[in-house]
């Protein structure tokens, strides 16, 4: 990808306030982006500092607090890039879940289900409806990244209900880069393990250090991957160089899905 290939789009990022979604939208700022709309969930203070990192990359940033999971809160969102007249790429990267071991059923409940469905998979459903007419409003067609998981073409994961919900994320972005075409490219990242503050939220720090290490020594890469290494490839598929992609679910994850049995033959 060359050094200037976002200049001067708008472009949304959903959950920028730390980890992966930060690693975006500071990339896209740094490969030209003129504005960057950094959406968070609760924490202003880390929106503040994507939005310090991404001016000091070159583009404007605007924050918007908004709960992917209310229809109200995408379109207020997607109304924050209107005065910019159009989007050139929508990353929808806000995501949660809950840990819980898969054989343990007692852990979940429907609620937990409809929490994560709401987040993971109506919520970029939404961002996409309410950011579609700016989509296709530039000069090119638009482009939207989902941030799905492993979880969703493994089965493994966090729980349940979160590998349930990636792969839900993954067929719909099938549907949707159908639905949209030729005005609006839809794909999708798989990332494997992310060394990120999300993991030593949910285990606690020592939990999240074993998975670390797991992850280091069990890929074929032998690599925890960083949010930086995993915002490269999903700034690719927004990417001019990604023009003629769409429909594309990109396992990034170190070559952890190798070992399992059901992908030898991907």
């Amino acid at each position: 990808m060359a050094a200037d290939d976002f200049k001067d789009f708008v472009v949304v990022v959903t959950g920028a306030s730390t980890g992966l979604g930060r690693a975006i939208a500071v990339a896209v700022a740094r490969r030209g982006a003129s504005a960057v709309i950094v959406n968070y969930a609760s924490n202003a203070e880390e929106a503040k500092q994507t939005a310090a990192e991404v001016e000091a990359a070159g583009a404007k940033a605007v924050t918007v607090q908004g709960d992917v999971a209310s229809d109200d809160d995408c379109r207020r969102i997607a109304a924050a890039a209107r005065d910019f007249g159009r989007i050139d790429a929508l990353f929808n990267n806000a995501g949660t879940t809950t840990f819980a071991a898969h054989g343990d059923m007692d852990r979940v409940s429907g609620e937990d289900f409809l929490r994560l469905y709401g987040v993971n998979v109506v919520g970029p459903f939404q961002m996409i409806r309410a950011c579609r007419p700016l989509l296709e409003a530039g000069p090119r067609a638009g482009a939207v990244v989902n941030t799905a998981s492993i979880a969703g073409v493994t089965g493994i994961g966090s729980s349940v209900p979160y590998a349930a919900s990636k792969g839900a994320l993954n067929t719909m972005t099938l549907s949707l880069a159908r639905a949209l075409a030729p005005k609006v490219r839809v794909n999708a990242i798989c990332p494997g393990f992310i060394d990120t503050p999300w993991f030593g939220k949910g285990l606690g720090e020592a939990g999240a250090e074993r998975v670390r290490a797991n992850a280091a020594a069990n890929t074929p890469l032998k690599a925890a991957s960083t949010p930086e290494d995993i915002a490269d490839a999903a700034v690719f598929l927004a990417s001019p160089a990604a023009r003629h992609v769409t429909g594309e679910t990109l396992l990034v994850d170190a070559g952890s899905h190798l070992g399992f049995a059901p992908l030898v033959a991907r």
